[in-house]
């Protein structure tokens, strides 16, 4: 969608948006009305469309003028009254806050009663108001409701005209007349009315498909480099207290800090594109460097059969996470990491022994967004999170999510 048709539907919504304080819906917007709010027509038909149907009504005019009409001045009354009802029924029909109100079924049923007049006590000429009264309904009622008043004001047309000429023909011609009148308009009226709720459900579409791509970038931006640069920080502290007396010690963890740079621009870079999925493998191994290099000791076991690559990459995102909190936050001095996988459940659980403050950021506390983020990910997978202080001492943190885990919500985004 083009940037300036998104704007288009979004002004529309806005323009249509009901207004506060309006209490609940009023029983005649059950009439027809949409159920979402009164419609606009920014591109299609407007109410100056149904004014040149008027002159259908130039035969009664004639008769008027003319003389031939019994009692001219209440004829002429009764044009009058039906030109002016006729207009208002279209225009209110078509404003979107006159629609939320009375006022255009009021004018409806005043003009029915008109139209039934004109043609009760005139006939001939003056019974095609009929299919001008069904013109204007259909401009305002849809469904059942619009259905309904068609079929009455059909009948009775039909019989009203057959009862004044005696012939059937006129009588079919005016009742066909009447009912498909208001069908055909209320029809196109209903398209260009789907037709305007596509264009904004297509726009509300766009815009929650960026809010979505927003978060996942947000999510995978804050994983990555909060991971990437707190082993950097390490590593160069390392470094810093290695360089005066061992040097080649201090050399092996500067040529690890260039390895783990490098290793983030490739994260990133597939991070952008949408593509990555971790490994829980590749996650382990970082994570016993980056405990190592820490000065944390890193207790890793692992039991049951493989993880599914899906289930495996979700959990290398906790351990990534995980680590990275023990890291910078717990003072630990070991930080133990075991993963249980069953026949339909898999359980990563990582302890420290630590006093830090990670347990302020466990999503149950309203903290931190790396454990939100991570909750948010195994949510979306059917998985938990728990996070929180072990005992006395110490932080847990327990994620739990199904084997058969299948594709992982932004890949399976991305891959459409």
């Amino acid at each position: 969608m083009r940037g300036t048709e998104f704007e288009d539907v979004m002004a529309e919504r806005d323009d249509e948006a009901p207004k506060k304080g309006c209490g609940r819906e009023p029983f005649w917007m059950s009439l027809g009305a949409p159920k979402d709010g009164p419609v606009t027509f920014r591109k299609g038909p407007t109410p100056t469309t149904f004014l040149p149907w008027l002159i259908m009504g130039v035969g009664a005019i004639s008769n008027t003028l003319n003389g031939k009409a019994g009692n001219p001045w209440l004829a002429g009354a009764g044009l009058l009254a039906f030109n002016s009802l006729y207009v208002g029924v279209v225009r209110t029909a078509f404003d979107p806050r006159a629609r939320a109100t009375w006022v255009p079924y009021g004018l409806l049923a005043a003009l029915a009663v008109v139209t039934y007049a004109l043609g009760i006590g005139y006939g001939g000429a003056w019974m095609l108001f009929f299919p001008l009264m069904t013109l204007a309904a259909g401009t305002l009622l849809r469904g059942r409701p619009l259905f309904v008043a068609l079929f009455i004001a059909s009948a009775s047309a039909g019989t009203l005209a057959g009862h004044g000429s005696g012939d059937p023909w006129d009588a079919s011609t005016i009742g066909y007349g009447t009912f498909i009148s208001g069908m055909v308009t209320s029809a196109v009226l209903g398209l260009f009315e789907t037709n305007r709720r596509l264009r904004a459900t297509e726009g509300r579409l766009a815009r929650t498909a960026v809010e979505k791509e927003r978060l996942r970038f947000s999510r995978d931006l804050h994983d990555l480099l909060g991971h990437t640069l707190s082993v950097v920080v390490v590593k160069a502290e390392a470094v810093r207290r290695l360089a005066p007396r061992d040097v080649d010690a201090a050399l092996e963890q500067a040529a690890d800090i260039e390895a783990v740079g490098r290793q983030a621009l490739t994260e990133i870079r597939e991070a952008v594109t949408g593509y990555r999925q971790g490994s829980l493998a590749t996650e382990l191994d970082r994570a016993r460097s980056a405990l190592e290099a820490g000065g944390i000791e890193p207790v890793v076991r692992q039991s049951g059969p493989p993880l599914s690559p899906q289930a495996g990459a979700l959990l290398g995102w906790v351990v990534r996470e995980g680590v990275t909190n023990a890291v910078r936050h717990s003072g630990a001095t070991r930080c133990e990491i075991e993963v249980r996988v069953d026949s339909d459940r898999a359980r990563l659980t990582i302890t420290d022994d630590g006093r830090g403050p990670v347990s302020s950021q466990a999503p149950a506390e309203g903290g931190g967004t790396g454990l939100t983020g991570l909750a948010e990910r195994l949510a979306a997978a059917g998985g938990t999170l728990d996070a929180g202080p072990d005992g006395r001492r110490g932080f847990r943190l327990v994620a739990e999510l199904p084997e058969d885990t299948g594709v992982l919500p932004e890949a399976e985004e991305m891959s459409r």
